[in-house]
């Protein structure tokens, strides 16, 4: 099979190797290509403090870094520039105007971070079970379904804004919500909100991806997504990118022939495989499953 890695993180945001190990890596695993994805910087636009988010001060020095590895590997691996862009509301999006000024390759567009209605502080979805319990206590009154709803709120609307490529692991929320902590998956109310996310995904042009990050990392036991949202993906002709969300080097195609097997379980036949750009348009190949 013909694989690709554009979802790869590194040193200069939560990734634990360098940009030119992580193509080393890529090419000797025999990939086409490589795209870098760091978390954008947020700091500065929403006065969060995180670790995980490139610095505001490295950015360029990011690009300039991918640039010099595309140039080394030229004729070897194709080599990409994106960032793992958060949508927040009312704070940072794919189309903030210091994103577009960067003329990268790619975005990924995710929601991480929840913002409660009743102006309790923002949390992450993905981070350690005590901080979702924390933030689902004081922002919904305990209230898990609400959380969940506020969640795909959030998707859909990110889903309008636009002005990304890729969706990025679209049932984030389902890492924390081990037996059913929070909500009931296989229930009327959760399932009632995929169709809409599954529709939206598919009338707004963008890719979205089967992420293997919380196998790699051994904090969740399925690709991102899973089960019925993928199959509606299906149905509603979404095409899919695969991705490791790699944080590590070794990861760059971790359960990648997973990943494969489970698109082709919910119906699929093939999957989309990055390009680069022409005129700034992003150029997508569709490599049979």
């Amino acid at each position: 099979m013909e694989y690709s890695s554009i979802h790869t993180h590194t040193l200069f945001c939560d990734g634990s190797d360098d940009i030119e190990t992580m193509c080393r890596t890529a090419y000797e695993k025999g990939l086409c290509s490589i795209g870098f994805s760091s978390h954008a910087p947020i700091c500065k636009k929403t006065g969060i403090k995180t670790f995980w988010h490139m610095s505001e001060c490295n950015l360029h020095k990011y690009i300039d870094e991918i640039n010099a590895a595309r140039s080394r590997w030229q004729g070897k691996l194709k080599v990409f520039a994106g960032l793992e862009l958060d949508y927040i509301k009312g704070l940072c999006c794919a189309k903030d105007k210091d994103i577009i000024s960067l003329g990268l390759d790619f975005i990924i567009s995710s929601v991480h971070y929840i913002v409660p209605d009743n102006g309790a502080q923002l949390f992450t979805i993905d981070g350690s079970a005590e901080e979702l319990e924390q933030g689902i206590r004081e922002g919904f009154g305990g209230d898990g379904l609400a959380l969940m709803h506020a969640y795909w709120d959030a998707v859909a609307e990110m889903i309008a804004v636009g002005g990304f490529d890729i969706l990025g692991h679209a049932d984030l929320l389902m890492k924390n919500n081990r037996n059913s902590r929070w909500f009931n998956p296989q229930g009327e109310e959760y399932k009632s909100r995929l169709p809409e996310i599954a529709k939206a995904v598919s009338n707004c042009g963008c890719i979205a991806e089967i992420n293997t990050g919380g196998l790699n990392r051994g904090s969740y036991t399925s690709t991102y997504p899973s089960g019925l949202l993928l199959r509606l993906f299906c149905e509603n002709k979404v095409p899919m990118l695969i991705s490791a969300d790699a944080h590590k080097a070794q990861d760059i195609d971790g359960h990648y022939e997973t990943a494969r097997q489970t698109l082709k379980e919910a119906g699929f036949t093939e999957y989309m495989l990055f390009d680069g750009t022409v005129e700034g348009q992003p150029l997508w190949r569709r490599v049979g499953l």
